[in-house]
């Protein structure tokens, strides 16, 4: 198999979706790996260290997409890079479909063969390729907080710690996974005072075993949430449900509950956000005020540590690209249950369901046909 590895084009995005040693792997397994020119150099990987590997390094990105089988990459193409798409090409990446309808209809016309990092589940229900991504978002959001609290970047002019003698600030994370337990040993770390709020009795429990007094966890309810927002220096939403749009747990009119200068950030930003008031930011223009409220609303936040999130990000897709790359899409996708939960998109289906009752398009049910040799050549 070819597979071609495009430089990152989104703002503020560093990493790249494959290291040297990964390109090794791969031409070990008698592949081929294009790398566009410098598409490394964020990750601290230069042209050289490519070539040594094997790869064949590519000036020109349309060669890449002519040429290869697979397109690997880390975030959801742009407009500009769908074009670049033929019918039948496999794209392995974080794709986020749930929030960008007009992508997948670009995607849904050209055709591909699209499988999402995000959605790759193991049966036990764990995300292995977005968790470290959430748990790197996590603790970058408290360090968010920490900047945007500061008068000079329009929040109040508060201490995330406080000193002794004077209060620190009190930071409100919404959800229990891997994101928010990541910002929360951060915040705690930094000496908050943190309120972290769960549907799940199990989390909450965990999380009082684990932090006793020193966190104090609510249930999530209407009315919780209004009043502990009247009290929160800071908001980390950090919400998931796998492939689906992020649910609009914070209002906009709920932002009247809150400080002057308090902060919110929405790691969720890549599902659409939790809040109805957050639009996709970037590193160099992150945050924006609503009715009084800082917004950080990156949409690529383990961007801004690309060395740590390029290999932490690798380290898990490689397995499964090299199954991809050994087996071949059909057969992978045949006796891989794990490598098909990440299908989304085959051939102008949409196969994801949650994708597509978020999206409010058409579903195809893929493991209805999925082993069948032939099945209305929807499978070829």
């Amino acid at each position: 198999m070819i597979i071609g590895v495009p430089k990152e084009i989104k703002k503020g995005e560093n990493r790249v979706s494959i290291t040297p040693d990964g390109v090794k792997e791969l031409i070990d397994c008698s592949h081929k790996v294009l790398v566009e020119k410098d598409a490394g150099l964020g990750s601290g990987f230069t042209n050289e260290n490519y070539r040594n590997s094997g790869a064949s390094v590519i000036n020109n990105v349309d060669d890449i997409y002519e040429r290869s089988d697979l397109i690997l990459k880390v975030k959801e193409p742009t407009a500009i890079e769908v074009d670049k798409f033929k019918e039948g090409q496999i794209l392995f990446t974080f794709l986020h479909l749930s929030a960008n309808k007009d992508l997948t209809k670009k995607f849904l016309n050209k055709k591909i063969i699209g499988l999402a990092y995000e959605t790759l589940q193991l049966e036990g229900g764990s995300l292995p390729i977005l968790v470290p991504m959430s748990e790197i978002a996590g603790k970058l959001s408290v360090q968010a907080v920490a900047n945007s609290l500061e008068k000079i970047n329009g929040g109040m002019g508060k201490l995330i710690g406080g000193i002794p003698g004077v209060d620190p600030a009190e930071i409100l994370i919404i959800g229990g996974g891997s994101a928010g337990m990541s910002a929360l040993k951060v915040a705690v770390g930094m000496g908050a005072k943190v309120t972290l709020m769960e549907i799940d009795y199990r989390k909450i429990c965990y999380i009082d075993d684990l932090y006793s007094n020193r966190v104090t966890t609510l249930f999530f309810s209407k009315h919780n949430l209004e009043d502990i927002l009247k009290r929160s220096d800071a908001v980390i939403c950090a919400v998931l449900i796998p492939g689906s749009a992020a649910p609009k747990i914070i209002k906009k009119a709920d932002l009247a509950f809150m400080k002057k200068g308090s902060v919110i950030v929405d790691i969720s930003i890549d599902q659409g956000g939790c809040c109805e008031s957050s639009r996709p930011t970037t590193h160099s223009n992150p945050t924006y005020i609503v009715d009084g409220v800082v917004h950080y609303c990156v949409s690529n936040i383990p961007g801004a540590v690309p060395i740590t999130s390029t290999f932490a990000l690798t380290s898990r897709v490689m397995p499964y690209l090299i199954k991809i790359a050994n087996m071949g899409i059909r057969k992978v996708l045949n006796e891989d249950k794990v490598i098909r939960s990440s299908l989304n998109l085959y051939k102008g289906y949409l196969t994801n369901k949650e994708v597509a009752e978020s999206l409010d398009l058409e579903y195809t049910d893929v493991s209805s046909f999925i082993n069948v040799e032939v099945a209305s050549g929807i499978i070829s």
